[in-house]
């Protein structure tokens, strides 16, 4: 069994963790190469590469 961590995060629940609304993360995705991998029409995150690249400042920098 897999550990709840280690599990991939839909649009949703990024959103909800990050506490930014869905449009925000579509935008960071084009925009700021925030780490996200498609999965056939859906969009998928890993907990441990959006923290990361939220501690490097990959969403500090206004557009």
């Amino acid at each position: 069994m897999q550990a709840a961590e280690d599990r991939w995060l839909s649009v949703a629940e990024i959103a909800d963790y990050l506490g930014v609304k869905r449009d925000t993360l579509y935008k960071w995705i084009e925009r700021k190469n925030m780490p996200a991998h498609k999965v056939g029409r859906l969009w998928k995150f890993r907990k441990d590469e959006i923290d990361m690249w939220v501690r490097t400042g990959g969403a500090a920098v206004r557009d």
